[in-house]
């Protein structure tokens, strides 16, 4: 018992640290929002004809983007939706720099109604680093 009150906020600590691995992992499924990697992406867009939306914005798009990419900038995401929904019943892949950007992407969406959705892990950062084709 002494351990535990001389290490109260050790323990705290790691009681949060593994909620958030654990919890995080589960919340994101209960979101309906998939994480996948570049090489999981690729077999969605070419096996079964994802969309790919490249939330960036357009200096970001001009250094490089996925080939047949959608340019959607998050800022413009809400105002564009019109846009996306004949694709509603597909899948959809959101990518920016990072992988952030794009879960906030996937999140309107979700909002909006679209269920197939995925966020690519890492982003273009992952992209380049799987050395997958990117066009200018």
């Amino acid at each position: 018992m002494d351990f535990v009150l001389q290490n109260i906020w050790l323990i705290l600590l790691a009681g949060v640290s593994g909620f958030m691995l654990l919890g995080g992992g589960l919340l994101g499924k209960l979101s309906g929002i998939k994480q996948i990697g570049p090489q999981e992406a690729v077999m969605l867009f070419n096996h079964e004809d994802a969309l790919l939306i490249d939330v960036r914005e357009a200096s970001e798009w001009a250094d490089g983007h996925i080939a047949r990419a959608r340019h959607i900038p998050l800022g413009q995401l809400k105002g564009r939706l019109n846009e996306l929904e004949k694709f509603k019943g597909k899948p959809i892949i959101a990518v920016c720099r990072s992988g952030n950007r794009s879960g906030s992407a996937c999140s309107l969406l979700k909002k909006a109604g679209f269920e197939n959705l995925h966020n690519l892990s890492g982003g273009m950062q992952a992209w380049e680093q799987a050395n997958l084709p990117r066009e200018r």
